[in-house]
């Protein structure tokens, strides 16, 4: 419980704003925040009373809270604030959180249809704060700055470098990475920023009441860009975000009305993966700061989903600006087994496999883990040879024949499903989420695809393990 000083404070402005006296008293938990929370009983209503440290973050709440209110936002009522010993009343809306919702809700890998439509309500909601807000609200109550300018996002980015990078073993040329965080701020703070930022949009400060959403923890709002805040929701670590579902949730926000009017698709997404690496080097900064630095292990165990976000993000997004340094130490948090330990589940695993033409080299491994397995399979009968088949590919009924038949082909195969099994065990282990099997032949259309279908047939089905296929040769020749 918090100090007595507080709670009898919180005790005595109750009475003050109620003329009744607190019937029960409960103690909140306060995820990541310094703040005091308790919950006020009196009789069979409740309140919620909080203690802030900080005057400024608390003037900013409570001014936020009105202005809100007032525009008719589901956000808490305040009921009284006593600034001197700041504390303040505000309208109790439960303990159920949109992350609660997801833990409930969830089974397995994919987002059932009662979570994906609380999440687009979210972002409607959020389009609303974004793009409607403004007006009226005093930006001299923002704190610490009354706009997400480019001081702010190096004050990020350093937070990301010297509690993250440096207590969690990351190395780093420093001079490099202050170089790349100038050139991401200074292409991004082109961006249309005339818009309201939440600044902390994420699934544990989106309340869930009688199945209404409600909004608390603006108080580090101000003046910004539209694409933070999306960030902050679709890349919230341990909700754990399947990357198609991202991107649905991602184009019904860039659909709405009010979006479309202040930005197109294309301004946005020109910006969009920049903030959405700020964030997640944001985040990185908070975990190391709450979890190296204050040794509450709790924080820690959100660090391997970060790393999973980075992992897809190293694979499937080409950033305009060369950014070294910055996917560089990316590639070295992917590659980490000491951040990896701290997860509290398994993660699962990507299975990436891939065929392809020894004439034109090996297939990419975007992740950057430069490990995993190439395989071989000139060593084998070319199918390609014999008439027959040189027009078909692995793919086809024809050639899978010929090469089932094959007692060295059968050899062959069970050595590499081996060698992949004993290694999907224990990376799933470890929480490594990426491994790389390529499958290597002259052309790259016969003997290399039937292995990689083959083992993909063989891993679709196991727990944990997500394969994914590329057939490099034939994407090219439209096969």
């Amino acid at each position: 419980m918090p100090n007595n000083k507080y709670i009898e404070n919180l005790k005595e402005l109750f009475k003050k704003t109620f003329n009744e006296e607190v019937t029960l008293i409960e103690n909140i938990r306060a995820d990541g925040s310094n703040r005091q929370i308790i919950r006020l009983f009196l009789r069979d209503k409740s309140f919620v009373g909080v203690y802030g440290p900080d005057k400024k973050e608390n003037r900013a709440f409570i001014e936020f809270s009105k202005h809100f209110e007032s525009k008719k936002f589901p956000v808490p009522h305040i009921y009284s604030y006593d600034e001197a010993r700041q504390v303040y009343i505000e309208s109790d809306l439960g303990n159920k959180t949109l992350f609660d919702c997801v833990k409930e809700e969830r089974k397995g890998v994919e987002f059932p249809s009662s979570l994906i439509d609380k999440y687009k309500k979210s972002l409607s909601y959020l389009a609303l704060f974004q793009t409607s807000t403004l007006e009226g609200l005093n930006l001299d109550f923002c704190y610490p700055r009354k706009e997400f300018d480019e001081q702010s996002m190096m004050w990020d980015l350093n937070y990301f470098k010297y509690y993250f990078l440096k207590l969690g073993n990351i190395s780093f040329d420093e001079q490099n990475l202050e170089n790349d965080y100038k050139k991401m701020v200074d292409f991004i703070k082109l961006a249309p920023r005339n818009f309201f930022l939440y600044r902390d949009f994420q699934s544990r400060n989106i309340m869930i009441k009688k199945d209404e959403l409600y909004f608390i923890d603006y108080q580090g709002g101000r003046k910004g860009f539209l694409a933070y805040d999306v960030a902050s929701l679709l890349y919230d670590a341990k909700t754990d975000i399947p990357p198609d579902m991202r991107k649905e949730l991602l184009n019904y926000y860039l659909n709405l009305d009010n979006i479309k009017k202040v930005i197109s698709r294309t301004e946005f997404l020109k910006y969009y993966y920049y903030f959405v690496c700020i964030r997640l080097m944001q985040a990185m900064g908070a975990y190391g700061l709450r979890g190296f630095y204050e040794r509450k292990t709790y924080f820690l165990t959100s660090v391997p989903y970060v790393i999973k976000n980075i992992e897809w993000i190293l694979s499937n997004v080409n950033f305009e600006i060369k950014l070294p340094e910055i996917i560089r130490v990316f590639k070295k948090i992917t590659t980490s087994t000491y951040l990896r330990q701290f997860s509290d589940k398994q993660l699962g695993l990507n299975l990436r496999i891939y065929s392809f033409s020894y004439k034109d080299g090996f297939p990419d491994d975007p992740q950057g883990h430069n490990g995993g397995f190439v395989f071989d399979t000139r060593c084998l009968d070319n199918p390609g040879k014999n008439s027959l088949y040189a027009h078909l590919t692995g793919k086809d009924i024809e050639v899978k024949k010929f090469l089932d038949n094959n007692s060295e082909v059968e050899k062959f195969y069970k050595n590499c499903l081996s060698l992949v099994e004993q290694a999907t065990q224990n990376y799933i282990s470890r929480n490594f989420t990426e491994l790389y099997v390529a499958f290597g032949c002259t052309g790259g259309r016969h003997r290399s695809v039937y292995m990689a279908e083959r083992l993909y047939r063989d891993f679709i089905n196991k727990k944990n393990i997500k394969p994914v296929m590329r057939h490099i040769y034939l994407e090219k020749e439209n096969l």
